[in-house]
């Protein structure tokens, strides 16, 4: 029996199990990936990296300015910031990089968890007593020592909404929180990963570039310039879709053909041999930004025991708004529980002084 089970091992999911893990309880995180971050993602590949997710932070609240500092200290993030721009002088203006990947940020943020990986929330069920929990491995044989169900006093939901009703609309007790769930909406986007020679000419003068209102990009960013020792035998770039070209490709099995149209759109804009790759992957990212995210930082359940939502689609958008909201969700989950102290804003000084 666990104290708690959070679902999702992205920035609320993570942060709102530092609050609880901190205070003392006994909390498991479940996530169906194999990596942590969520859309904080980095993706090996060709000896190489690529932040096919989230490409940089640029906090501006508080709590997020003093993260990205820690970050900083512990040489995790640097400003990634073009060669030939002038450097903003407010450090809320920075744009920060991660040159071991972006996924190191939630690594960092892992530290002490308990984490079961490869591991999909199937159902959930009210007991008497506790919320029990069907698992289903999306690698059974590396985890062929977890088992099926597991039993938990309170659950956190830290996924994009659609996926929380997934799970939760067959409970019927639970209309008002559907109702929310189903209000909310997701622009989806494709990331395209793709690899060049490092000896073709000519080099971008630019780190990213940003497309307002193209109805192919959104953004198109010289990911291996993020890295602090050119190693690769491949210059990487990122290319990120607009909502309207995701929505065009979303079901289709096949990505290639649409990754290819992206590159050749970024070529006809920016380096005509952007449009030959030496190697390239797509991402499909279906729940990529809430276009209709809520009000409230969290969504709390009218049941005996807490159940609680969670995440980026909560109060505000973004990885900010997924660190306030999985503050929030930990707050309310305490609350209904045994009320310990929290660290709330503080959780990071732990995390630091492992």
């Amino acid at each position: 029996m666990y104290d708690i089970a959070v679902i999702g091992a992205g920035m609320a999911g993570l942060t709102c199990a530092q609050q609880l893990h901190q205070a003392g309880y006994n909390v498991l995180i479940l996530e169906k990936s194999r990596g942590l971050g969520g859309r904080i993602a980095t993706r090996r590949l060709h000896d190489t990296l690529a932040d096919h997710g989230t490409c940089y932070l640029k906090p501006k609240g508080e709590v997020m300015q003093q993260f990205v500092q820690l970050l900083c200290d512990r040489h995790i993030l640097k400003v990634w910031a073009d060669k030939n721009s002038q450097l903003q002088t407010l450090a809320a203006e920075f744009r920060y990089v991660a040159p071991a990947g972006m996924n190191a940020i939630a690594k960092f943020l892992g530290q002490g968890l308990q984490i079961w990986r490869s591991q999909r929330v199937e159902a959930i069920a009210l007991n008497h007593s506790h919320w029990q929990l069907s698992l289903k491995s999306a690698h059974p044989e590396a985890t062929a020592d977890r088992p099926s169900t597991i039993a938990a006093k309170a659950v956190v939901f830290a996924v994009p909404a659609p996926q929380a009703l997934a799970i939760l609309e067959p409970l019927t007790d639970l209309a008002t929180l559907s109702h929310q769930l189903r209000s909310v909406e997701f622009n989806p986007c494709f990331s395209v990963m793709a690899g060049y020679s490092t000896q073709l000419e000519p080099k971008p003068d630019w780190q990213a570039i940003s497309f307002a209102d193209n109805p192919y990009l959104a953004w198109v960013g010289w990911d291996s310039s993020k890295r602090l020792e050119k190693t690769e035998n491949y210059e990487v770039f990122v290319l990120q879709s607009s909502a309207e070209f995701a929505r065009h490709y979303l079901e289709e099995r096949d990505l290639q053909p649409a990754g290819c149209e992206l590159l050749a759109k970024a070529a006809e804009y920016l380096l005509p041999w952007l449009a030959k790759p030496e190697w390239m992957q797509v991402h499909r990212w279906r729940y990529a930004f809430p276009s209709r995210p809520l009000e409230q930082t969290y969504l709390t359940a009218e049941t005996t025991l807490p159940l609680i939502c969670c995440g980026d689609w909560c109060g505000e958008n973004f990885v900010e708004g997924a660190m306030h909201s999985g503050i929030a969700a930990a707050a309310a989950v305490n609350r209904q529980m045994e009320g310990r102290s929290l660290p709330g804003d503080n959780f990071l000084k732990a995390i630091a002084a492992r």
